[in-house]
């Protein structure tokens, strides 16, 4: 069992990173995590994140893509990995129109056959889920389901987002034992225990990160990613408070 490595989604970090991209990922650096997950690049070219990448001791642990840039520009995107040493490119998020029964048929060979050119070129596609996935379809199964059943496995791998399947009572351990060998990376995030079920740092709410944890290290999990979409803390004190626990789980 290999070790794991500990990222940040910098969507949790996207005001500071419009004001100061070089400056947050700094402070991402000083605070221990192993890498970064990027959605965009601060309007700074792959070339001069990589060289602050170096300059920190950071790894790309991988890149959310939107669906649209995959379709249209896939060959640039795989370059642009490549550039940055990311292993993997993500789908993060499907828009309204895409989340119709029939827009979910349609998804599948399109993921298929982008999980397949990026494979080609060394790089591994992920599919990463919210909630509207876990919405039952006509057959019976949900869409999520549905999205990494009738892709190939060789093709499409899960980053399955804790938070989220906990929210709509998913259990997340079952989802990652049913792919395991598939799970290469793993969104973490913890949820409030009140009503509101809101964001929480990790280790202070109430899913199963014990479960999660271990379960996604035998289940070939090689990047625990840290995202929190929305914090009543400052969002660096927010992704201080999860790397200490992340830290300490992992020691």
């Amino acid at each position: 069992m290999s070790k794991i490595s500990i990222g940040v989604q910098m969507f949790t970090l996207r005001e500071e990173a419009e004001n100061d991209f070089a400056g947050t990922l700094r402070k991402v650096a000083e605070l221990g995590y192993d890498g970064v997950e990027f959605a965009g690049y601060g309007g700074l070219s792959v070339q001069e994140v990589r060289a602050l990448l170096d300059e920190l001791g950071l790894k790309a642990a991988a890149s959310h893509v939107p669906l649209e840039q995959l379709e249209e520009r896939l060959d640039q995107v795989i370059e642009e990995q490549k550039v940055l040493g990311s292993k993997y490119v993500v789908c993060p998020f499907l828009t309204d129109d895409r989340r119709t029964e029939e827009s979910y048929r349609r998804l599948i060979p399109l993921l298929d056959q982008v999980g397949k050119s990026c494979k080609d070129a060394g790089i591994t596609f992920c599919y990463h889920n919210h909630d509207f996935e876990l919405e039952v379809l006509s057959d019976g199964r949900k869409a999520l389901e549905v999205i990494f059943d009738d892709t190939s496995a060789s093709n499409v791998k899960t980053e399955l987002d804790v938070y989220w399947l906990t929210k709509v009572g998913e259990n997340p351990v079952d989802w990652i034992k049913r792919y395991q060998g598939r799970t290469p990376l793993v969104h973490l995030k913890d949820m409030t225990t009140d009503d509101e079920n809101f964001f929480a740092e990790l280790g202070t709410g109430g899913v199963d990160l014990d479960g999660v944890i271990e379960t996604a290290m035998h289940a070939g999990a090689e990047w625990f990613i840290v995202e929190q979409d929305v914090s009543r803390l400052t969002p660096l004190k927010s992704i201080e408070i999860s790397i200490n626990y992340l830290k300490e789980k992992l020691s």
